[in-house]
């Protein structure tokens, strides 16, 4: 009967411990796979951290270098700006404004105007400008009128006035020329230096030299005399422009053979 009845009904014990058996290799089958998944998604994103660490220290090394590069070569262009042969032509330039400068012919003689004197000082210093550079124009511009406060006797309000109008008819020209050479970009823009010279040399007059010079009417003088000061400057200008051109291409030539 015993026999009969378990071949009739099944070990209930052993297949629970069967199954718990089984059940328990698959909790550790899951639980090995969980922690190799931790362990993988642990390892990307410490590869993760490495290739961001990586490309910053990249990054900080590319600016470093970019950085260095730029100070060389910012280094590169004062020492050439100031090296010996272009300071030397710089001081020759300057002294050949300065002695230019003092002919002096008065175009408007019996007006009110008859201050105002033509020199052609200023083509050496456009001539530097256009050879050298605007910043170099403005420098020898600043020593010729140093030079000239010795013998003008305007105690350097005059100087100061040419400075200012002289600076403003060579910069526009110049700089163009460093982008764009040739005469479709020269002539356009020594035009335009003409013109706004001329109306800083308005400004200048109005609001510096009549100003210092103690004029009692500076509005009645200024209105007597602007119309002339407007054709003085236009002349000076366009005068220098005309040798400017006339010199330049002669003496670049000469330049380069003296490698400056």
């Amino acid at each position: 009967m015993s026999e009969l009845l378990q071949t009739v009904l099944p070990d209930t014990g052993n297949s629970s411990a069967e199954e718990q058996k089984a059940q328990g290799r698959e909790e550790i089958a899951a639980s090995s796979a969980v922690g190799t998944a931790e362990e993988k998604a642990a390892e990307l994103a410490a590869a993760g951290k490495v290739g961001t660490a990586g490309a910053a220290e990249k990054t900080t090394a590319e600016k470093g270098e970019a950085e260095k590069s730029e100070r060389i070569s910012r280094a590169g262009r004062l020492k050439k700006m100031f090296s010996a042969r272009r300071i030397a032509l710089m001081a020759v330039f300057a002294a050949l404004s300065y002695v230019v400068s003092l002919l002096e012919i008065a175009i408007f003689p019996s007006t009110p105007a008859f201050f105002l004197k033509l020199d052609l000082g200023n083509v050496f210093i456009l001539l530097i400008g256009f050879l050298l550079g605007p910043v170099e124009g403005i420098i020898v511009c600043a020593i010729k009128e140093l030079l000239r406060i010795f013998t003008s006797g305007t105690g350097g309000v005059g100087e100061l006035a040419n400075i200012l109008v002289t600076t403003s008819f060579l910069l526009l020209p110049t700089v163009m020329y460093r982008f764009h050479k040739g005469l479709k970009v020269v002539i356009p823009s020594l035009v335009g230096g003409c013109l706004i010279a001329s109306g800083m040399a308005l400004l200048a007059n109005r609001f510096i030299l009549f100003q210092a010079f103690g004029i009692a009417d500076v509005p009645g003088t200024f209105a007597e005399t602007w119309g002339y000061i407007l054709a003085f400057n236009l002349i000076k200008t366009s005068l220098v422009s005309l040798l400017t051109l006339l010199l330049y291409k002669r003496l670049s030539l000469f330049l380069k053979k003296m490698k400056i």
